[in-house]
């Protein structure tokens, strides 16, 4: 047995070991590699003189090698290949999956799309009972008051007064009625989208789809004029959750203006549903505006404001309120560390973070855009040790800057199989395209090659390091 290394690429180094050349005669009775870790090729091509079919080379290719030559996919591989491999993968270790079930699992993604406008319905509607209680509260007991009250005059000034306030409310419950038929509207119109989804044909489907997730992202990077006319040429405005940012954006303008008070009735307007989620965001409000007396001087108001506002909150963020309280006696311009910090303009954008994860939870939206999840599961199936080298093919999305930044928290792609692509073709080599070794070390498909010999009477070049010999030189190769 005679050993030698397929060196691949004196850039990289040797990213293929164990590397065998065994010549067996057909009377050999050595026992041949298991079938699912040996891929043998079992076309010929009469056209051209076959390499040596002898010489039988095994590669074994380290799924997290660093410095490969020869790309796993789906590295720099075609979106259609490296869809085919994938789902070759998977049916090696699955059972075949259909497009319906592939459609269904897709459609698990999509709690956020139905969930935003049903929470928005709900809201509407416990704000619309509210302002019925409480008007109608109203009217009995000054019904009352004016069945007591002495003088007809009086008592049809009282009723005048009341019939104003039902009129009043008439036209709230109406307002109130037509935000709860809009956001019902935008339930149905959500439900059939889904369920117009074809397994046999989503591609406008899937467009559909994508141009939510866009104005998703453009809403969330505050490009709302953007997203709204995005939405409006694309007649998507019931699949998208337009008003809903638009609510939050008045919140987040009046903090990045050092503001409180929209942030404050929002709290209140959402009281039980944030105390229910055990939020804190109320007090850390409080906290800042009560900094923010400090570093006005008005000392005395900032301790009423304590006692009313502070107070009820020190059985549970004792530390916290001391901490704040402290800086009475430090003042703005304080250069203790400790409390240095609570008077920086940073304080306001962690108000603006804060907000934002609140208002996300409230509604059952994920923290992150969705453009940005879809991206980072997909990345994951791509990121290798070798998309961080220089020699990445441009074809891979992580040979860009932004696609790296974005992919550098997550683990590289598990690969059960060993998978190569053709440097040449970007086809995956296979037991109908199966790779082959040239002299120097390099791997390209079949197909490649004879494309290249046919050209050339026969004669090979490497397109790497240009290294040329015969189509009979070639040594094919069995991955395991």
């Amino acid at each position: 047995m005679i050993k030698f290394g397929v060196g691949l690429g004196p850039r990289n180094g040797s990213a293929v070991r164990d590397t065998e050349r065994r010549r067996s005669s057909p009377k050999s009775s050595s026992s041949p590699a298991p079938p699912e870790q040996l891929i043998k090729a079992t076309e010929n091509r009469p056209h051209l003189p076959n390499p040596n079919p002898r010489i039988r080379v095994r590669i074994r290719i380290p799924i997290d090698s660093s410095g490969m030559e020869i790309d796993p996919l789906p590295k720099g591989a075609p979106p259609a290949a490296a869809a085919a491999a994938v789902a070759a993968a998977a049916a090696a270790t699955n059972a075949p999956s259909s497009k319906l079930s592939r459609l269904t699992e897709s459609l698990k993604l999509e709690h956020q799309y139905m969930r935003v406008p049903f929470e928005h319905y709900k809201k509407s509607m416990r704000a619309n009972h509210r302002v019925v209680e409480k008007e109608v509260s109203a009217v009995v007991s000054a019904v009352s008051d004016a069945a007591e009250a002495p003088g007809e005059d009086n008592a049809v000034d009282r009723l005048s007064s009341l019939v104003s306030r039902l009129q009043g409310l008439k036209r709230k419950l109406g307002e109130g009625s037509r935000t709860e038929h809009l956001q019902a509207q935008r339930c149905r119109a959500r439900l059939e989208h889904l369920e117009s989804a074809d397994p046999e044909n989503l591609s406008e489907w899937s467009n559909t789809r994508l141009k939510r997730i866009l104005v998703d992202y453009m809403l969330r990077m505050s490009y709302y004029d953007t997203a709204a006319k995005l939405a409006e040429s694309t007649n998507i405005q019931d699949l998208v959750d337009i008003d809903v940012f638009l609510e939050a954006k008045k919140v987040i303008d009046a903090l990045q203006n050092k503001e409180v008070g929209p942030a404050l009735a929002w709290c209140t307007e959402n009281k039980s549903r944030l105390k229910k989620s055990k939020s804190i965001f109320e007090f850390q409000l409080r906290l800042q505006e009560f900094v923010e007396l400090v570093r006005a001087e008005n000392s005395m108001q900032a301790i009423t404001y304590a006692r009313k506002y502070l107070a009820p909150w020190g059985s549970t963020h004792m530390k916290e309120l001391q901490r704040v309280m402290a800086t009475l006696a430090f003042r703005s311009n304080t250069e203790c560390a400790t409390y240095k910090v609570l008077f920086e303009s940073k304080q306001w954008d962690f108000l603006v973070d804060q907000f934002r994860q609140e208002f996300c939870r409230l509604y059952g939206m994920t923290f992150e855009p969705l453009l940005s999840i879809y991206l980072q599961a997909g990345l994951s199936a791509l990121k290798t040790p070798f998309c961080n080298e220089d020699g990445c093919t441009k074809e891979d999305p992580l040979s860009q800057e932004s696609f790296r930044k974005l992919a550098m928290p997550l683990p590289f792609s598990k690969q059960e199989h060993s998978k190569l692509v053709c440097y040449i073709t970007k086809e995956l080599m296979d037991t109908e395209n199966p790779p082959l070794v040239l002299p120097n070390g390099y791997v390209y498909s079949t197909k490649a090659l004879e494309e290249m010999a046919k050209k050339n009477n026969g004669k090979i070049t490497c397109p790497r390091t240009n290294f040329g010999c015969d189509y009979s030189d070639l040594v094919k190769a069995y991955i395991s």
